[in-house]
């Protein structure tokens, strides 16, 4: 594979989108490579890289099914459940703490 096209902050031509521009259309890269680059420049550090990818070789998201569902809702539970405590303290416990803010 040769080297990607690069293009300049806000001009790359039609039918490029990055992953965020996708999932707003309701798309996924469905598992094709980065077909380019944007880069903006910035003044003594390395530019602001951001990944494009073919929007015609997009794919629809995936939808939901109920086992993602409730594989979500327990992973999400398992983020609010204080080890210390064990209680659901309704919130995502920070990672700076540990616990909820109770007990740390």
């Amino acid at each position: 594979m040769g080297a990607l096209p690069v293009f300049r902050w806000r001009l790359a031509p039609d039918g490029y989108a990055t992953r965020r521009q996708l999932r707003a259309r309701g798309l996924r890269p469905g598992g094709q490579d980065v077909a380019a680059q944007l880069e903006r420049p910035r003044r003594g550090r390395p530019p602001l890289v951001a990944y494009l990818y073919r929007v015609d070789l997009a794919r629809p998201v995936r939808p939901m099914t109920p086992g993602r569902w409730r594989a979500h809702a327990a992973m999400m539970r398992a983020r609010r459940t204080c080890p210390a405590c064990g209680r659901d303290v309704g919130y995502v416990i920070p990672a700076s703490l540990s616990t909820c803010v109770p007990c740390a």
